[in-house]
């Protein structure tokens, strides 16, 4: 019963959809007749959104249903008017929409004569269930229609093998432009690292070496002096350099391992962090790179925990996902965080784009803020 009455439910939704679509095409069709040629361009681009946002919400219906969601593949509608209009009519996602629209003005009707069948399911089932003791037949029917209508509209709103190739290589591309751009960053960061930290550590030891030699024969003692100098700025050209080679590939990785990272990480964070490494330390590893890049990951969150959140807790979780590593970063701080403003965000994201993962934060004003990525792995 319970069923039959969602059924019934997600048919009068279906058969309410339906009757608008006929008004729309009535509607569309009158447009187009009446219109000159230039209106008509013009209409064309805000018409095939307005249908986009119609098979979106057909889409969500039929997945509150099913329970399974069907991808959205589009080409933006973006650029001057001539470029929208051609692309408008060149999107393959268009010709399956308008496809979608025709078919569904046709059997809409049937999820129109469908909807009766819930009362006088109700009274046929009663009888049959509670005097003759028998299975109910019409409401698994009004199940059925409803699974019926459902696999009609998955059938007919789910992308194309096209289209779907389309957006694979538009996403690569813009992967790779993002990689290009993340690579060029990173070399201009270890070049400035160099530059200002390890080289003028090196010159100044250079300096002070060459003025200890001149000393040495006259001035044994400020030559002493001079050597002390240069092995105090020799540790810290060390130092220096370690850090660039951190910011390349940190060693602590390859010693400790994700797991041992991340608890390092967390200890010289200065938050309380909870940490659940979901098993990570046993088993087989992730590649050095999407180690690499969860490492990055973690260390960019908890910086912008302890700069900017107001809080000293923070949640770091480890999952080895069934096609890949799943990295989550959260604290309830005061949220707010914006791609844009600098904080190292867009530098992740494109760092992790370039594996093909995929991040997903949500930090509302007042918090909290969640950081998920994904990084596609075989184990």
């Amino acid at each position: 019963m319970r069923r039959a009455a969602w059924a019934t439910l997600h048919l009068f939704a279906a058969a309410a959809m339906a009757f608008g679509m006929w008004i729309f095409i009535t509607v569309l069709l009158i447009t187009a007749v009446g219109t000159v040629a230039v209106v008509g361009a013009w209409l064309l681009p805000e018409t095939v959104l307005l249908i986009r946002r119609i098979a979106g919400a057909k889409r969500s219906l039929t997945a509150a249903w099913t329970g399974v969601k069907i991808p959205e593949v589009y080409q933006p509608l973006t650029g001057t008017m001539r470029e929208r209009v051609v692309r408008s009519v060149r999107d393959p996602g268009t010709r399956h929409d308008l496809r979608w629209v025709v078919a569904y003005w046709f059997y809409g009707a049937l999820l129109a004569l469908a909807l009766p069948l819930w009362p006088v399911g109700l009274v046929v089932d009663g009888v049959r269930c509670g005097l003759l003791r028998r299975e109910a037949v019409v409401l698994p029917l009004v199940v059925r229609l409803a699974d019926l209508e459902a696999d009609w509209s998955t059938a007919l709103l789910k992308p194309s093998p096209q289209a779907l190739l389309t957006a694979r290589v538009e996403r690569l591309a813009q992967t790779r432009a993002d990689a290009i751009n993340a690579h060029g960053a990173e070399l201009r960061r270890i070049e400035r690292d160099l530059h200002d930290g390890a080289q003028a550590q090196l010159v100044a030891l250079s300096m002070r070496i060459g003025l200890a030699k001149r000393a040495y024969a006259g001035a044994p003692e400020s030559a002493l002096k001079l050597l002390d100098e240069a092995q105090e700025q020799a540790e810290k050209a060390l130092t220096e350099l370690r850090h660039v080679v951190r910011g390349i590939h940190p060693p602590i990785l390859t010693d400790r391992g994700l797991v041992g990272a991340v608890r390092a990480l967390a200890a010289s964070s200065g938050l309380e962090v909870a940490l659940d490494d979901g098993g990570l330390d046993q088993g087989v590893r992730a590649p050095a790179a999407l180690e690499a890049a969860a490492y990055f990951v973690v260390a960019e969150a908890l910086t912008n925990v302890a700069k900017y959140s107001g809080v000293t807790r923070a949640e770091v979780h480890l999952v080895r996902a069934r096609r890949g590593l799943r990295v989550r970063i959260r604290d309830e701080g005061c949220g707010g965080a914006d791609e844009s403003g600098g904080s190292g965000l867009l530098g992740m994201r494109r760092r992790v784009a370039a594996l093909d993962g995929t991040v997903r934060m949500s930090s509302p004003v007042g918090g909290p803020t969640m950081i998920e990525v994904e990084l596609p792995c075989v184990w």
